[in-house]
Parts: structure tokens; C-alpha cells; sequence
């Protein structure tokens, strides 16, 4: 019985240094609820408690985009695609083909060692 409970307390420190690591590296854009520092707090001061928390509702998966906004440019957005003309995409096309042989040309103008 002693065994188990010395090989369980020491699983129960492993996860929760892991868990603690895990919020402290974690962007502050991927922490739901409250912010990083009150995640940090919850995991230390409730060692595996705070743990399965923060991994159960804390922690924002990376495809998870529910409350994020993700700005998308006009090319990434299905509804200003559908709308576009095809007069009006040839043009964008053509300007966008334009602006990259501007920079071409003065990318091969460019002096190498600067």
C-alpha cells in the first residue's frame, strides 16, 4: 500500500510541474476564463485539482477559434469572393501581378551585401 501511494504522490507532482509549465508557456491568447497570471495561481495553489482544471477548461485548443476573431483578408473570405466580379478580380489579379514585378526588379537591382 505504501508502494502505491509513494508511486501516486509522485504522478501527482509530475502533472502538476507539468501542468504548471504548461500554463506558464501557454500565449495568453490560448487561456480561457481568466487570465495567465490567475491560471498560474489556480494550478499551484490547487496542485492536481488546479491541474485537471485548467486542462479541462483553461486551456484553448489550437484549432479553437469559438470566442476568438480571426481577421481574414479580402482574398480569405468566401462572401467578398462571391461578390467580386470577374472584371474586378482580373483586375486585382493584374495589379497584384504588377506590384510583384515591382518588386522583383528591385529585389535583382538590390546590392547583395547590404
Amino acid at each position: 500500500m505504501a508502494r502505491v501511494l509513494i508511486v501516486g504522490g509522485f504522478l501527482a507532482v509530475i502533472f502538476w510541474v507539468f501542468s504548471i509549465v504548461d500554463v506558464a508557456a501557454q500565449p495568453a491568447s490560448r487561456h480561457r476564463g481568466v487570465s495567465k497570471g490567475i491560471w498560474v495561481l489556480i494550478v499551484v495553489l490547487l496542485p492536481v485539482v488546479g491541474g485537471i482544471l485548467w486542462f479541462a477548461l483553461g486551456r484553448r485548443r489550437r484549432g479553437d477559434t469559438s470566442q476568438e476573431t480571426v481577421p481574414l483578408g479580402p482574398d480569405d473570405d468566401a462572401e467578398v469572393l462571391r461578390r467580386m466580379s470577374d472584371a474586378e478580380a482580373d483586375a486585382r489579379i493584374r495589379k497584384l501581378e504588377e506590384e510583384l514585378a515591382r518588386l522583383d526588379d528591385e529585389a535583382d537591382g538590390a546590392d547583395p551585401r547590404s
